[in-house]
């Protein structure tokens, strides 16, 4: 990194306040993530999405710790009639395995993983970005927050796509590199190169060290 860059990194972090700042879970849902949710239960996983939780946690006591918010996003299939979930045709093909009650609003696998809970604010989203025909934008407003630190899953997905409609909204965006992940490390270190035009990478480490206190 420049001379130039290291500058304004410094000056950036200089200016975090915890109480105008949330730490963002994207997608960090049971059905994803537990051994007995929908995914587990098709055996769709991957080691860099199961480690998450384990690396996010202690980034998000310190954050309680200052004062900071906890907002988590899920993703959610609305139930139609007899509960038969409304699956957009793309989603049907990419995970077939999907099904009434998978990812319900209320239901076990459709909460925040119990690791990384309580939640300040949560929303649900039906679509990858947290923002799309949702209330996030107004519940951010609301409470004041200015700065988002994303972590989550996928990173090619829910991810990248809330990122990039926060950056058009004018908030200011950190994403924890190592606290995202991806089914594919490849496509991981791309989205993650691929964002660095509209927000700030950091590792998770370098970001306890030098904002959480």
């Amino acid at each position: 990194m420049s001379t130039a860059a290291l500058r304004l990194w410094s000056d950036l972090m200089a200016k975090f306040n915890p109480s105008t700042s949330a730490l963002v879970f994207v997608d960090l849902q049971n059905d994803f993530l537990h051994p007995d949710g929908a995914y587990g239960r098709a055996g769709v996983s991957c080691d860099a999405i199961a480690a998450l939780p384990s690396r996010i946690k202690p980034i998000a006591d310190a954050i309680r710790a200052t004062g900071g918010w906890i907002i988590s996003t899920h993703f959610t299939l609305v139930p139609g009639k007899e509960g038969i979930p409304f699956i957009s045709s793309h989603l049907k093909e990419l995970r077939p395995f999907l099904a009434k009650g998978d990812f319900l609003p209320g239901s076990t696998g459709h909460a925040l993983v119990d690791e990384l809970q309580p939640t300040d604010l949560s929303v649900e989203k039906v679509a990858f970005s947290a923002f799309y025909q949702t209330r996030l934008e107004w519940v951010l407003n609301r409470a004041g927050i200015e700065t988002l630190v994303f972590t989550g899953i996928v990173t090619n997905g829910g991810v990248a796509s809330t990122v990039r409609d926060a950056h058009v909204r004018d908030f200011r965006s950190i994403v924890l590199s190592d606290g995202c992940a991806a089914f594919s490390d490849e496509v991981h270190r791309a989205n993650i190169a691929a964002l660095a035009s509209v927000a700030e990478i950091m590792t998770c480490e370098k970001f306890s060290g030098q904002i959480v206190r």
